[in-house]
């Protein structure tokens, strides 16, 4: 049993002064406020580990150079497919333990991999046909990351159009031989990628596949995407969804962003997760989707970097209320606690955890801010600090399971430089 003595806490639904929590087998064995005896004392403001619901490890390489020319998401697409045409296993481990550890370093416990990355190249299976899967899992395993593999089922360039180039790396052919390959791997959920790349009459067997099990899809990103599933099915992404039995509880729909009312009542209505990745969706100029209205639909929120242009779940949180201040010209639209609920317990929950509160029974998972930083000083230490003050390196210590997984940052960056440098070479 180890015990430690947090001298401010945000448990998950209210701020303590001296809390002391002991952690056995991975768990909070006991949660009581308290004086400190002999625990470890932990300065500052202590919240639980954080969960980024949205990843695409291999997009890190892209930072810092996909943002120097104008251009669209189409055109940041082909600069992502050259990186996707580089990997082989043994680089994506390299470079996805890179990534994994800057999470660990600014307070990521979980993570959501949204991984369609499968083949070798020309769509030529490695020995092991889920090679790329696991090299992802023992990244995550060396960063001290929590992993929820999301095996992507990636079909077709677009609705009507076989994969080309670097996609056939991402095709198994058919829904019934991306689930046959997939049932042997490490994944731990599945995903659609979306309605442009898994055909109307494939969808149903990736959902019946993913019975119990997260399900993620990129949904309603661009107006085109939308545009063209009108054109070809007469009904937007949402509703052939639907139509699929893909929306649900355990659903997450990612970005979500170009709505119609009845998109959001039928999101809702299914109690569908709406995965929003804010910084990631500024860089690429996809818009500001209904964050608050998606709620009061009943669509709980998470949050994700997706592509890692920012890796920072606090720049997260309050960019989904800045954006919503933005789009209405208001302000309050989403309280500190909602926010960081949504990056901790409800994200958690999303891609199929129990993490995010600091409660008896709970994964020991607690994330460290330094208050008296340049940031934080004088915000009032609260959750308010947390999440409108409060950035990636402000964190000083991290433990998931228990496990002291704190990182020091000038090493990760090193590590992320030498790695990008000898990928992109």
């Amino acid at each position: 049993m180890t015990a430690y003595w947090l001298e401010r806490a945000w448990t998950g639904d209210r701020v303590v002064d001296g809390l002391r929590v002991e952690v056995a087998g991975g768990t909070f064995t006991s949660v009581e406020e308290g004086p400190a005896d002999d625990a470890e004392r932990l300065a500052g403001l202590t919240i639980p580990g954080l969960a980024n619901c949205h990843s695409h490890a291999f997009h890190r390489a892209l930072r810092g150079r996909t943002q120097r020319e104008r251009g669209t998401f189409w055109t940041w697409r082909e600069q992502m497919y050259a990186v996707a045409e580089r990997l082989t296993p043994d680089d994506y481990l390299a470079l996805a333990r890179a990534a994994y550890r800057e999470m660990v370093a600014v307070g990521i416990t979980s993570v959501g991999e949204f991984h369609y990355l499968h083949h070798g190249p020309g769509g030529t299976p490695y020995g092991d046909p889920n090679a790329m899967g696991h090299a992802l899992v023992q990244a995550a395993a060396e960063a001290g990351l929590r992993l929820a593999l999301l095996d992507t089922c990636y079909l077709a360039a677009g609705i009507g159009r076989e994969p080309e180039g670097v996609q056939a790396r991402f095709s198994d052919r058919t829904a019934e031989a991306w689930a046959e390959r997939t049932a042997a791997g490490p994944a731990r959920g599945a995903a659609i990628h979306s309605v442009r790349a898994v055909p109307r009459d494939q969808m149903k067997h990736v959902v019946d596949a993913a019975v119990g099990r997260p399900l993620h899809v990129h949904l309603s990103e661009q107006v085109a995407e939308n545009q063209q599933c009108l054109d070809a099915y007469g009904v937007t992404p949402t509703a052939l969804l639907a139509e699929a039995g893909a929306l649900g509880m355990l659903t997450s729909a990612v970005h979500a962003t170009h709505l119609t009312d009845d998109d959001v009542a039928l999101l809702g209505g299914t109690g569908t997760v709406a995965c929003f990745c804010p910084t990631t969706e500024r860089d690429l100029g996809d818009g500001i989707g209904p964050s608050r209205r998606l709620l009061e639909a009943g669509s709980p929120l998470t949050l994700g970097s997706d592509s890692h242009a920012v890796v920072d779940l606090f720049e997260e949180m309050r960019a989904v209320e800045l954006d919503e201040r933005l789009a209405t010209r208001q302000r309050g639209h989403w309280s500190a606690a909602e926010l960081l609920r949504a990056a901790t317990v409800d994200g958690h929950r999303s891609i199929g955890f129990t993490a995010g509160r600091i409660e008896a029974g709970a994964p020991a998972d607690l994330v460290t801010l330094d208050t008296s930083s340049i940031r934080t000083a004088g915000t009032g230490a609260d959750e308010g600090t947390a999440v409108f003050a409060a950035g990636g390196a402000d964190v000083v210590r991290v433990l998931r399971d228990g496990v002291d997984v704190t990182v020091d940052p000038a090493d990760v960056g090193a590590e992320l430089d030498a790695v990008v440098r000898r990928l992109l070479a």
